[in-house]
């Protein structure tokens, strides 16, 4: 740098800041629970790919046949209530159910895996994306938890509404640091 002139100088640290500005990932002060969002929509990325290579699994052997094993390996009474209605449930489990089980979990894994990602790296329309379809799902587990009230129904729903509430929290204030750098006045940011 020594060989260039001082408006040279000046015209390249101007081009560093815009280049570092323009690269949202690099100063992000929302990165740290941006990254864990992804993270966490990863994680559904695998138990839902499981799931459903689970139910492809199945269409070879028979639910009644796992279930009796999970029953054995949770030392549950194989006579008792609950194996009960549970093998019940598993004997109205077909070969169609089944595919349609495993298509439904690998399309959802689909749809976690591309808001993971654009998630982890820092992709604005992965934020936007992430709240319309966390949205969308709110009255269907609501439905699903007025039907039939069970405590992780409690959880899933919880953890939803938090994320949303943190995305919707990480919008809004990029609106306002935006609207801040552009100059607004603060109180013409909405």
């Amino acid at each position: 740098m020594e060989d260039m002139s001082l408006a040279d100088q000046d015209e390249l640290l101007a081009a560093a800041q815009a280049h570092e500005a323009a690269m949202p990932h690099a100063r992000n002060e929302h990165a740290s629970g941006l990254l864990l969002v992804g993270l966490f929509k990863i994680s559904k990325v695998v138990f839902f790919t499981a799931v459903g290579a689970e139910a492809l699994h199945l269409l070879h052997g028979s639910p009644a046949e796992l279930l009796m094993h999970m029953i054995s390996a949770l030392h549950l009474r194989p006579d008792g209530h609950l194996a009960n209605v549970l093998m019940d449930r598993a004997d109205l489990i077909g070969h169609h159910e089944l595919r349609e089980g495993a298509m439904a979990s690998f399309g959802y894994a689909a749809v976690c895996l591309v808001e993971g990602i654009g998630l982890m790296t820092y992709q604005v329309w992965a934020e936007y994306l992430t709240v319309v379809l966390t949205t969308g799902g709110l009255p269907l587990e609501i439905y699903e938890l007025a039907r039939r009230f069970e405590l992780y129904k409690v959880g899933v729903l919880a953890i939803n509404v938090v994320v949303l509430l943190y995305l919707l929290w990480v919008l809004k204030r990029k609106k306002y640091e935006d609207a801040a750098r552009a100059g607004a006045p603060a109180g013409m940011v909405s």
